[in-house]
C-alpha cells in the first residue's frame, strides 16, 4: 500500500497531495459564469487576473461541467464584490487548457501585488436551458451535447431534478415539474436524456446519473417541463441615487416592500453589500421615512441577518407574504456609494 501511495505521489506531484480544493463561479446569472473562487482548507478565496487567459477559463469550465470557454470577464463585474478580508489564493496562473482542475496548472508560489480589483472571472457556455416558456426560468428542459441542443424525457424525472436545474440556471426554487408538451411547446430533434436521477444536492444536472445519451424510447410528447421562481432580486426606490431608497424585493415576478420589524444595522449592511453599494450609513428614522410608503405587496417581515450573508434571501424571515405590518413600516436603506 505504501508503495502504491509513493507511485501516486510521484505521478501527481506535490500540489495535489496537499489539496482538496474546489472551484466555483460567483455572482453570475448561472453557475457557469462569474468571479472565480477556489477553496483551500475550507476557505474560499479569489484568483488574481495577472496572466489570466482563455486557456485558464477552459480548465475552470471543464472542471465545472460547463462546456467550452466563452470569455475572460473581469471578476469585478460580478456583484456583490469579494469581501475585503477574503484572501486571494492564486496569481500568475498558466494552464495549457487540458488540465483536469485549476490546481493542476502552473501558478506563482505566493500571491503578491494583487488586490480584489484584479479578481479573475470566467464565462462558460451553458449546457442546460429552459426553452419555450414565458421567461428563462420556465420552460422545456434542454441540454447541449456534441454541440446540439436536445430535450430530456420525463421518465424518472422528479422535483429534485427540477431543483438542480433551477439552481444551475440561477433561478429561484423549483415550483413544479411535469410532463410536457402540446405541439406548440414540445421540442424537436434529438431526445438526449432519460431516467435522470438527482438527489437535489447536485451543483449541475450533469452530476446526476442518467441513461445513455441519445438512447431511449421516448417521444417529444414526453419532454420535461420545469417551472422555477424568478431569481431573487432587490432594489432601492424613491431616492435620487440607486444606493438609497425604500427597499423592495422581487418575488413571484412582483416587487413588494419589507417590514421594519426587527430591522437593524446588520440587515442594512447585507442590502448594501448585495447591491455593491459600500457601507450602510445607518440613517435616522426621519431619513428613512423621506422615501415615502410603498404600495402593493409586503413580502417580508421579521428579517434577521448575521451580517455575513451574501444575499438578503439567505437571512431568516417569515414565510413570503406573511406579516402584521402596513406600508408606514416599510424599510428604507441608505448606503455610502452610488
Amino acid at each position: 500500500m505504501d508503495l502504491l501511495f509513493l507511485i501516486f505521489a510521484i505521478c501527481t506531484g506535490p500540489v495535489l497531495l496537499g489539496s482538496s480544493s474546489r472551484v466555483r463561479l460567483v455572482g453570475g446569472p448561472h453557475h457557469c459564469e462569474g468571479r472565480v473562487e477556489v477553496e483551500q482548507e475550507g476557505q474560499w478565496g479569489t484568483v488574481c487576473d495577472d496572466g489570466w487567459d482563455i486557456k485558464d477559463v477552459a480548465v475552470v469550465c471543464q472542471e465545472l461541467g460547463c462546456g467550452v470557454a466563452n470569455g475572460t470577464p473581469s471578476g469585478v463585474s460580478y456583484k456583490p464584490l469579494a469581501e475585503k478580508e477574503q484572501k486571494i489564493f492564486m496569481q500568475e496562473v498558466k494552464c495549457n487548457g487540458m488540465e483536469a482542475t485549476l490546481f493542476h496548472c502552473e501558478r506563482a508560489e505566493d500571491v503578491f501585488d494583487c488586490s480584489h480589483n484584479e479578481d479573475a472571472g470566467a464565462l462558460c457556455e451553458k449546457n442546460v436551458r429552459l426553452a419555450g416558456g414565458p421567461g428563462r426560468c420556465k420552460g422545456r428542459v434542454e441540454v447541449k451535447h456534441q454541440g446540439q441542443w436536445g430535450t430530456v424525457c420525463n421518465a424518472g424525472w422528479n422535483l429534485s431534478a427540477a431543483k438542480v436545474v433551477c439552481q444551475e440556471l440561477g433561478c429561484g426554487r423549483a415550483i413544479q415539474t411535469r410532463r410536457c408538451c402540446n405541439k406548440a411547446t414540445q421540442g424537436q430533434g434529438t431526445i438526449w436524456l432519460t431516467q435522470v436521477s438527482c438527489s437535489g444536492k447536485e451543483v449541475s444536472l450533469w452530476d446526476c446519473p442518467s441513461g445513455h445519451w441519445g438512447k431511449n424510447n421516448c417521444t417529444h410528447e414526453e419532454d420535461t417541463w420545469v417551472e422555477c421562481e424568478d431569481p431573487f432580486d432587490l432594489r432601492l426606490v424613491g431616492g435620487d441615487i440607486r444606493c438609497s431608497g425604500r427597499l423592495e424585493v422581487l418575488h413571484e415576478g412582483i416587487w413588494g416592500s419589507v417590514c421594519d420589524d426587527g430591522w437593524g444595522k446588520k440587515e442594512d449592511q447585507v442590502v448594501c453589500k448585495q447591491l455593491g453599494c459600500g457601507e450602510s450609513l445607518s440613517p435616522s428614522v426621519k431619513a428613512r421615512r423621506s422615501f415615502g410608503p410603498g404600495v402593493g405587496r409586503i413580502w417580508l417581515d421579521d428579517v434577521h441577518c448575521s451580517g455575513k450573508e451574501q444575499s438578503l434571501e439567505q437571512c431568516q424571515h417569515r414565510f413570503w407574504g406573511y406579516h402584521n405590518c402596513n406600508h408606514k413600516e416599510d424599510v428604507a436603506v441608505i448606503c455610502s456609494e452610488q
